[in-house]
C-alpha cells in the first residue's frame, strides 16, 4: 500500500517506521529542510509516563487567574477574536474536574506506558544514538502539602503501573548531586526510575536517516497545499511542487493539522500553544542535573541531552505566532541560573520557540476519520516525545485492521 505521511515531526518519523516495518511504500512530507525541524526540535526532553496527566486540571482555572496580566507567568492567555479559541476554551475547562482530570490521565498513562516499553526496540531494532539517558525523572518540591498531594496522586498511578519512590531532601540529594551547589531549598522530590530523556530532534534526524536507507521517501522543504478528496475518501495531496497520489494518508501535522481538516469538513479541536527553552552547553562545568527534573512551582522542565542542559517551559496562547519573546528566553536562563549557578555557560545559551498542538482535554487524536483512508495522528501536546512510539504502532495497526495492543476506542476524533 501506498502511504503518505504529513508531517516530519518526531511523531510523524515514528509512524513511517512503523508503517514501513509492516511492508508498505511511505512517503513523508514536509515543509523543513529535514526531520524534527519544528515542535520536536527543543524540547522538554522527557519520555514521562509518570507526568502522562493533562494541563487541564482542577487547579488550573484558579492559577489562570491568579497570573492574568503577568507577562513572565507560566501560562499566558491572550485574549483576541478567535471563536474557535472560545470554543476550545470552554471545553478546555469542563475537562478541568477532578473526574475528566483523572480519566484523561488514565487515557495519556496508557499510551505513554507502551510507548516507553517500545522504545528500547527501536534502538534495538535500528541502533540510532539520541543522547538518551535511562536515568529517571525526578519532580522536586519545595512545600510539604504540595509533596504529600504529589504523593497521594503518583499513588493513583501506582495502580495503573506507573511506579515511583517518594524522596526526602538528603535523597533527592543523593540521587541528583547538582543539588549539592544549588541554593535551591529542596524538601523532597518524586522519582521515576523507568522514565527517560532524551534529544526528541536527535531521534528524529536519525530514525529518519535509517527509514530512508529502509526505503521511505523523504520530501522536505514541501508546503502542503491541501488534501483532495473522492467521494469517501482522500485522492492525493497537493503541495507547493506538485500532487502526491497514494492509497492512505496520516495527517502528523501537529497544530497546523486543523488548517487542512477544515476544508474537508473535520474539526479538529485542536489549539497551538507557544513553548520556550533554553539550551546551555555544559563543558567544563560540574553543577548541571544528570536526572531529568520537573520543577512543579516554576512549571519546568531540565534535562540533560549529551554536553547540553535543555530547560523548557511556560505555554502562551497567541495562536499561529512563532515570533521569540526575549523576555520569556531571559526569564527561563535567569531563573536556570538561579537554580544552579555551576550548570553551564549561561552567556552562551541557545534560545527557542515553538508550538505544541494541545487539544482541550489533553489526549492526543489518534484513530480515523470520515475518511476511510485518512487516518489522525496529532494533537499531542507536550507527550509527543513521550508518545511517539506507541503512536506509531497504534497508527500502523489501524492502517492494517489490526487489534492494537492498547485499547484506543477513546482517544479517537469521535470523542469531540
Amino acid at each position: 500500500m501506498k502511504i503518505v505521511v504529513l508531517g516530519a515531526g518526531v511523531v510523524g518519523v515514528t509512524a513511517a517506521y512503523y508503517l514501513q516495518k509492516d511492508g508498505h511504500e511511505v512517503t513523508v512530507v514536509d515543509r523543513q529542510d529535514g526531520a524534527g525541524l519544528e515542535t520536536s526540535f527543543a524540547n522538554g526532553g522527557q519520555i514521562s509516563p509518570s507526568q502522562a496527566y493533562p494541563w487541564a486540571a482542577p487547579e488550573v482555572p484558579f492559577l489562570m487567574l491568579k497570573w492574568l496580566g503577568r507577562n513572565d507567568a507560566p501560562l499566558l492567555y491572550r485574549m483576541r477574536l478567535d471563536p474557535r479559541l472560545w470554543i476550545w476554551s470552554l471545553r478546555f475547562l469542563a475537562n478541568c474536574t477532578p473526574g475528566n482530570f483523572m480519566a484523561n490521565t488514565v487515557k495519556n498513562l496508557r499510551m505513554s506506558l507502551y510507548s516507553r516499553s517500545l522504545l528500547p526496540e527501536i534502538r534495538l531494532q535500528t541502533g540510532i544514538e539520541y543522547d538518551f539517558l535511562e536515568k529517571g525523572i525526578l519532580q522536586i518540591y519545595r512545600n510539604q502539602k504540595e509533596l504529600d498531594k504529589a504523593a497521594k496522586f503518583n499513588d493513583a498511578l501506582h495502580k495503573l503501573g506507573c511506579d515511583h519512590q517518594v524522596l526526602d531532601a538528603d535523597g533527592v540529594r543523593a540521587l541528583e548531586p547538582a543539588y549539592d551547589s544549588s541554593p535551591d531549598k529542596i524538601i523532597g522530590g518524586i522519582y521515576t526510575e523507568a522514565d527517560e530523556s532524551g534529544d526528541a530532534f536527535k531521534f528524529s534526524q536519525e530514525l529518519a536517516k535509517y527509514t530512508t536507507g529502509q526505503g521511505v521517501e523523504f520530501r522536505y522543504g514541501e508546503i502542503i497545499k491541501s488534501l483532495n478528496k473522492a467521494g469517501a475518501k482522500i485522492a492525493s495531496v497537493t503541495t507547493d511542487k506538485g500532487t502526491i497520489e497514494a492509497d492512505t494518508f496520516i495527517m502528523s501535522m501537529g497544530s497546523y493539522s486543523p488548517l487542512f481538516l477544515r476544508p474537508l469538513g473535520i474539526n479538529a479541536p485542536i489549539q497551538p500553544v507557544k513553548g520556550y527553552s533554553i539550551t546551555v552547553p555544559t563543558a567544563g562545568h560540574n553543577g548541571a542535573p544528570t536526572v531529568s527534573l520537573t520543577d512543579n512551582d516554576h512549571k519546568l522542565v531540565f534535562s540533560r541531552v549529551g554536553e547540553r542542559m535543555r530547560v523548557a517551559g511556560t505555554a502562551e496562547f497567541n495562536g499561529y505566532d512563532t515570533e521569540m519573546n526575549d523576555g520569556r528566553v531571559t526569564s527561563l536562563r535567569d531563573l536556570a541560573q538561579k537554580l544552579f549557578p555551576n550548570a553551564g555557560d549561561y552567556e552562551q545559551t541557545e534560545n527557542w520557540t515553538g508550538l505544541r498542538p494541545m487539544t482541550p482535554d489533553g489526549v492526543p487524536i489518534i484513530g480515523s476519520t470520515p475518511y476511510e483512508n485518512l487516518f489522525m495522528n496529532t494533537g499531542h501536546g507536550t507527550l509527543g516525545w513521550t508518545m511517539c512510539a506507541s503512536s506509531g504502532q497504534l497508527t500502523a495497526d489501524l492502517v492494517a485492521g489490526r487489534t492494537p495492543s492498547v485499547d484506543i476506542s477513546d482517544v479517537g476524533l469521535e470523542r469531540f
